[in-house]
């Protein structure tokens, strides 16, 4: 089997970290692995498969042997250096918003629009966190259906902003119980027991760009710009798991027992649906399983023709990691690593 010179970008960060733990579980015919972070990790070593790497820093040819690089360093320096590493000649997976919404950009959810892997030019976009897993859990009722309108609000886990606000969520709330001062780095406004409804910046639409990105991203990714999506995005104090309640309007009346049985039917998606006896998805949950956690199935009270429901995923694991490598094992898999080139 040929073997592929993988580099992972962003190799100290939260994402970054777990891509490594996926790449080992998913057992890539790895040839040679490049870590590469910030200056002020650069010579630190990190441990793949019993081997130790050391940690490089993005130089002039640093991705001249590399087949395929896995980015998780922010748009802004996506912006930087993407260029380069397909310059160099390696396929770029990048995990920032930065190409999502590019035309000749591919915005891949693996289970969802494959096909469209073979079209790169050298960069394929992981989409948000968010719509990853939005879309995996509305995927099998649209394949069905016409989805209309969707209207979702997110209820977000703090390692979406990355370990820094991990970390500030933990002293935050052993600051609060000890009445000491709280004091906040990452976020404009106290996380510990609280909840802010207000993620990345502010459009003057009023909306942010985080409920932009599930509108824009959804209908890339469904290859459908008539669907309506509107979202509110909110941050709480979660460290992993994002929880979405999202509602959905069609053009016929909601048949609640053909849902479920299409969400049971998906192997990506675990139906918890038993909120008599205290069954339902939580963000805990997530931390155990890379399938999309859905529950609280109920019709619209006001409306026959619309679906109310709750969906819980791992925001590192299948929200960018686990997405970003599935999306390497299928162009090695399917030998599209130049795509349209």
């Amino acid at each position: 089997m040929k073997r592929y010179n993988i580099a992972v970008v962003g190799a100290t960060g939260a994402v970054g970290t777990e891509m490594l733990k996926v790449l080992e579980e998913y057992n890539l015919p790895i040839d040679n692995l490049k870590v590469i972070a910030s200056p002020r990790s650069k010579g630190k070593e990190i441990t793949f498969k019993d081997q130790k790497y050391t940690i490089e820093t993005i130089e002039k040819g640093t991705f001249e042997d590399v087949d395929i690089a896995l980015f998780s360093i922010g748009s802004s320096n996506s912006l930087k250096y993407v260029p380069q590493a397909v310059y160099e000649g390696a396929l770029v997976i990048d995990n920032s918003n930065a190409y999502r919404m590019d035309d000749d950009v591919p915005l891949i959810v693996p289970e969802i629009n494959p096909e469209f892997i073979k079209e790169h030019n050298g960069i394929i976009a992981n989409p948000n966190c968010s719509t990853i897993q939005m879309v995996m859990a509305l995927n099998p009722i649209r394949k069905k259906h016409v989805i209309n309108k969707i209207i979702v609000s997110t209820y977000q886990a703090v390692s979406g902003t990355g370990q820094k606000a991990v970390n500030e969520l933990r002293k935050q709330s052993q600051d609060y119980l000890n009445n000491d001062e709280v004091k906040t780095e990452v976020y404009p406004n106290q996380i510990a027991f609280n909840a802010i409804p207000l993620i990345d910046k502010v459009n003057d639409n009023g909306y942010t760009e985080e409920e932009l990105k599930l509108n824009r991203e959804t209908q890339k990714i469904f290859n459908n710009k008539e669907i309506k999506v509107t979202a509110t995005a909110v941050r709480i104090p979660v460290f992993y798991g994002h929880s979405e309640s999202i509602h959905l309007e069609f053009d016929i009346p909601v048949d609640l027992e053909e849902i479920s049985y299409l969400l049971s039917n998906d192997d990506n998606i675990k139906l918890i649906d038993n909120p008599a006896e205290n069954e339902y998805p939580t963000p805990l949950m997530s931390e155990e399983t890379d399938q999309i956690l859905v529950g609280r199935l109920r019709q619209d009270l006001n409306n026959e023709k619309a679906l109310e429901m709750w969906v819980v995923g791992n925001n590192i694991r299948k929200g960018a990691a686990l997405n970003a490598v599935q999306i390497a094992d299928y162009v090695i898999k399917n030998n599209v690593i130049d795509g349209g080139q």
